[in-house]
């Protein structure tokens, strides 16, 4: 009974910071993803900001990431926009399904910029 005393809390620490931190490397991969994928929609002729939106969006909600920020720059896509940059920010303390304990507090961002397709 004592050395379940001693190592129980060891092996819940370890497990809850294992769980954490897998958590946060799923969302960081995700977002790398969302963002890569919403500009490419972005920089397809005709596409508007909404539809990058969309995008990113439709693809952070997969693994459940809330209270995501996505921001297209240029706010409005026009036949002569010649980049598109997609700026991805997720709060971290949100989206944990744990409480926080190595990443309260933190925020991960992910940018993307690519040129459009046609524009000269």
């Amino acid at each position: 009974m004592i050395e379940f005393a001693i190592v129980a809390p060891l092996v819940f620490l370890f497990f809850f910071a294992a769980f954490e931190f897998c958590r946060a490397a799923m969302i960081r991969h995700t977002v790398d993803n969302a963002v890569y994928e919403s500009t490419r929609v972005g920089i397809i002729p005709g596409s508007t900001a909404r539809e990058v939106r969309g995008e990113a969006n439709r693809i952070l909600s997969t693994v459940g990431i809330s209270s995501a920020s996505v921001n297209v720059i240029p706010v409005r896509l026009r036949r002569d926009t010649s980049e598109v940059t997609v700026r991805i920010t997720v709060p971290l303390d949100d989206n944990s399904f744990v409480p926080p304990t190595f990443f309260g507090g933190r925020t991960l961002t992910r940018e993307l910029t690519l040129r459009r397709e046609g524009a000269e």
